[in-house]
């Protein structure tokens, strides 16, 4: 069986945390879409990880780790994030690549950037590492797998890529000096890969499952982001949501259980793009500055704002979640009254529904009281302050879904299982 766990916000959920967590319950964690735009951040034993591709399951001796077919995977940061963590985990014996994912090329990133340089003060936001022209390269057929870098061609057809990517970048008026050391950094991170495990990854998935293997499907960035369903155009260039957990491994539908889904106490987001409950007052500074709001992939400061109900019903809806998983709980600690966006006014109409584009929506807020206490300092779900649980039961009754674990700290320990 494969149970799902992603985020329901803009990314930024604390889903690292989450899936390192709950991963000894599983024999593997797989990453199912994205790349190394993801920043999945992990604090045990006073250190710090953020992994970028690698599952985060990869500190679990017992936890076999699968990067998934639907990943774009770049071998330059693949084999920068593998040092980081080689004295903590033994990946290459933990690891599984899927021939099938997709290679980002050094020129990919270059194009990124060329791109989002020509749209001016329209930018999308890209972490610019490459992944939409990556994707595009895929969904147009001419991109190279993982698997293609055991062929005997496989420096030609990497030659003939970067030719057609040049004159993309010489379209676009993009100086591209330093690409010769950009490649032979490339080619050095690609004899690297090739002493991993690179295989048919859906075949092994699928076996294991019928043998009775329990899988956790591991998101990256938030449904939000979902090249589908979320904020349009302002979204990532993969699918996030559960469902391309089944396109994104190769595991049917039916084999699908628990789908977890992760979101902030407050919201989130890096980035261009609406966002309905987003404050420029000092609350959102303090809640910038308790959170410590900065993104673990580009360092950006987090837009901050208040819980978006209206958000959490469409995301929870297209996700089919059966629980709920509440991070960063403690950082609402200290605020008199905490606002939640219960409804929307589009056009002068109340709505619970997200419409097409959500720039001119006007939130509608339910106050519910504060607390003061200290969360990250209490472990046990009794002794949480009466305000906080009814904040909590507020949300569970708006969903009809369950809370589930209550996130308290950044340390992994900081959980609270209801």
């Amino acid at each position: 069986m494969m149970d799902i766990l992603l985020g329901l916000q803009w990314g930024d959920e604390g889903k690292g945390k989450i899936v390192d967590y709950i991963s000894e319950n599983y024999e593997i964690v797989a990453r199912f879409q994205g790349g190394p735009n993801a920043g999945h951040t992990i604090e045990f034993d006073g250190k710090k990880f953020v992994l970028h591709l690698i599952p985060s399951g990869i500190f679990r001796d017992k936890t076999m780790n699968i990067i998934g077919n639907g990943v774009v995977l770049d071998p330059v940061t693949f084999k920068q994030e593998v040092l980081d963590i080689s004295k903590y985990s033994n990946v290459s014996k933990n690891l599984i690549i899927s021939d099938k994912s997709h290679l980002i090329l050094p020129t990919h990133k270059l194009i990124d950037a060329a791109q989002e340089k020509a749209k001016g003060k329209n930018k999308i936001g890209s972490t610019l590492r490459g992944i939409a022209p990556t994707y595009t390269d895929k969904i147009s057929r001419n991109g190279i797998r993982t698997g293609d870098i055991f062929l005997s061609e496989f420096e030609e057809k990497l030659k003939k890529h970067i030719e057609q990517h040049k004159r993309i970048l010489d379209f676009y008026n993009y100086n591209y000096e330093e690409l010769d050391q950009k490649i032979d950094d490339f080619l050095e991170a690609i004899e690297f890969l090739r002493n991993f495990k690179i295989e048919n990854t859906a075949y092994w998935i699928n076996e294991q499952i019928t043998n009775g293997k329990k899988l956790l499907a591991e998101g990256a960035q938030g449904t939000m982001l979902d090249i589908e369903f979320g904020t349009y155009p302002f979204v990532t260039s993969s699918n996030t949501i559960s469902a391309g957990a089944c396109t994104g491994l190769g595991v049917p539908p039916n084999k699908v259980g628990k789908v977890y889904g992760i979101f902030k106490a407050y919201t989130t987001r890096v980035g261009a793009g609406p966002f309905p409950t987003e404050l420029f007052d000092e609350n959102g500074d303090l809640l910038r500055k308790k959170g410590h709001e900065f993104g673990a992939t580009t360092g950006r400061p987090r837009r901050c704002g208040w819980l978006d109900l209206v958000l959490l019903r469409y995301t929870t809806m297209i996700n089919g979640v059966t629980d709920l998983i509440m991070t960063k709980a403690d950082v609402l600690s200290g605020f008199d009254k905490i606002q939640v966006a219960t409804e929307y006014i589009e056009k002068s109409n109340k709505t619970k529904q997200l419409p097409l584009n959500i720039e001119d929506v006007k939130p509608l807020y339910t106050a519910l009281d504060g607390w003061n206490e200290d969360l990250s300092q209490i472990s046990e779900y009794e002794n949480l302050p009466l305000t906080f649980k009814k904040y909590k039961n507020f949300i569970e009754n708006y969903l009809n879904i369950p809370v589930s674990m209550i996130s308290t700290g950044a340390e992994r320990n900081k959980i609270l299982k209801l």
